[in-house]
């Protein structure tokens, strides 16, 4: 299947043109990114940065202060953290490791992105399905147990946003030549860090955890991600990597978040508010349509099924200046299947009531 990064969703700048809208009067809820601006004191310190001169010179290769704060915060080796350029880059080199191990296997519906970075190095793949119904009982076991030589699982999954228990990955690490985690929204979910699996790279060194902070600072302009896995492999990477992958706003970003623990442990607890707040509220509310179905989610974004194709309403949402996600890029669901991100209330309200003009 042919990825289509236009279904990605968050493509609010093109949707804005189409629209003859400014993206200021389009509310974006295709992309699940934390709707808060950054923390005055990092919006701050990213201009003064600009100010001082400070990306005028090449940022550092080494990412030594960058791999240092991030060490702290996870207690983990810097030498076995290597941040990229958004998560996106670092699958591609995980996908490049996992081509050299034998058939990859990409529970689906799944995120589309592994599928494009295996394609980069002609990588063998397979789709496994995954439930499609679930309980609100979290966290949930991992589900399946493919025939293949490496694993890919998102914790929590996307787009399903199911959480899945540590013990249950752990159980599943010795079966794989390899096994890569994608932990980019498990910073989101209130209580997710217990689910994390960082601090097992210490002990397999066939597991690879990739994290994202685009969506927890809400800096996905920005890109920025980093790998945890063996230093032995990641020093393969760097070898051939591009030289200054990362940009110095983004590692000034980095740094500051991560040394800064009182205002990263605020914004963590803000978010879980809002997540376990507005989820709350946008699954009852969207339990009250008769012809359509969320799913339970642990994060911040929310799985629906329709009795009848909802591109119609996809469409006519989108000329009133409201974008949800398509889910027809996901292997294993149709054109029944969207998703929608949580935003702050007043938005989430204004989705609902446009909602009821078109169902029921």
């Amino acid at each position: 299947m042919k990825i289509n990064f236009e279904n990605h969703g968050g493509n609010i700048e093109k949707e804005a043109r189409k629209l003859g809208l400014s993206t200021e009067n389009i509310i974006d809820a295709s992309a699940s990114i934390v709707p808060f601006k950054l923390p005055q004191k990092l919006n701050n310190y990213l201009i003064n940065s600009i100010k001082n001169g400070s990306i005028r010179s090449y940022p550092d290769r080494s990412f030594f202060e960058m791999r240092n704060a991030i060490s702290k915060w996870h207690n983990i080796e810097p030498s076995m953290i290597l941040p990229g350029n958004g998560a996106s880059e670092l699958f591609t080199w995980a996908a490049r490791d996992a081509s050299l191990n034998g058939i990859s296997s990409l529970p689906s519906p799944g995120f589309g992105d592994y599928q494009r970075a295996l394609k980069c190095w002609n990588a063998s793949y397979v789709h496994n399905p995954l439930p499609l119904s679930w309980t609100n009982n979290n966290p949930q076991s991992f589900p399946i147990e493919p025939k293949a030589n490496v694993l890919w699982i998102t914790n929590p999954h996307n787009p399903t946003g199911q959480l899945w228990s540590r013990s249950s990955i752990e159980n599943l690490l010795a079966n794989y030549k390899l096994v890569i985690c994608d932990e980019a929204f498990i910073s989101l979910v209130p209580g997710g860090e217990n689910q994390s699996i960082i601090d097992l790279t210490n002990i397999y060194k066939n597991l690879i955890v990739i994290r994202s902070l685009t969506k927890f600072l809400g800096i996905a302009g920005l890109r920025v991600g980093y790998a945890v896995t063996n230093s032995d492999r990641l020093l393969k990477w760097e070898e051939i990597r591009d030289p200054w992958p990362i940009n110095t706003l983004a590692i000034n970003a980095t740094k500051m978040i991560m040394k800064d623990s009182k205002m990263h442990k605020k914004r963590l607890n803000k978010i879980h508010r809002w997540v376990e707040k507005e989820g709350k509220w946008l699954y009852q509310s969207l339990s009250g349509f008769s012809t359509i179905k969320p799913l339970p989610s642990t994060t911040n974004f929310q799985l629906i099924k329709s009795e009848s194709s909802i591109l119609n309403l996809l469409e006519n949402l989108k000329k009133r200046g409201i974008l949800l996600r398509d889910c027809r890029s996901f292997i294993n669901l149709d054109e029944n299947w969207f998703r929608i991100s949580l935003l702050k209330r007043e938005q989430n309200i204004q989705i609902i009531n446009t909602l009821k003009d078109y169902i029921n």
